[in-house]
C-alpha cells in the first residue's frame, strides 16, 4: 500500500484554503474530464451529477482529506460510506487511474499553475494514491463478502 511522504502531507494540508475555496470548480472540472470516457461516465447517477450533488460531495470528501491526511482515523466513516457507494456502482482498482487523471489537472487548471505547481501536483498525486489504495483494499474485501 503506497503511502504519501510526511511533504506530500504538509503540502497537501497547506493546499486545504484553496481546496475550500475553489473545491467544487475543481470537482466540476475534474468530473467533465473523466466523463469525456463513456464507460465512466455510465458508473455515475446522472441526476446526482445535474443537481450538482455529486460535485459537491466529492469536493467535500477532497478537503476533509486535506484536512485530516496527518489523521486519517477521523475520515474512518466518511471512508465507509465511500466505500459502499463505490460497491455499489461497481467502482473497480482500474476505475482509480481515470480518476488520477482527470484530478490532477483539473486542480492545475482551476488554481492555475502558480498555486498549483508541479510540486503540489506530486504531493497531491501521493495523497490521491495513498487515498486510492486505502478505497481498494476496502473495495477489494467488500467485494469478497
Amino acid at each position: 500500500m503506497r503511502t504519501a511522504s510526511e511533504h506530500a502531507k504538509t503540502i497537501v494540508k497547506a493546499t486545504a484554503p484553496a481546496i475550500e475555496k475553489h473545491g467544487l470548480a475543481i470537482t466540476t472540472a475534474m468530473y467533465a474530464r473523466l466523463f469525456q470516457n463513456a464507460e465512466a461516465a455510465a458508473m455515475f447517477d446522472k441526476a446526482a451529477q445535474d443537481s450538482g450533488e455529486q460535485p459537491r460531495r466529492l469536493a467535500g470528501a477532497i478537503l476533509a482529506y486535506a484536512k485530516n491526511i496527518d489523521k486519517l482515523e477521523n475520515l474512518g466513516p466518511a471512508v465507509n460510506r465511500m466505500v459502499a457507494r463505490h460497491v455499489e456502482s461497481g467502482v473497480k482498482a482500474e476505475h482509480y487511474p481515470l480518476v488520477a487523471e482527470a484530478l490532477l489537472p483539473a486542480i492545475r487548471d482551476v488554481l492555475g499553475a502558480e498555486t498549483a505547481t508541479d510540486e503540489v501536483l506530486a504531493a497531491w498525486g501521493e495523497a490521491y494514491w495513498m487515498l486510492a489504495d486505502i478505497l481498494i483494499a476496502a473495495e477489494t474485501e467488500a467485494y469478497a463478502t
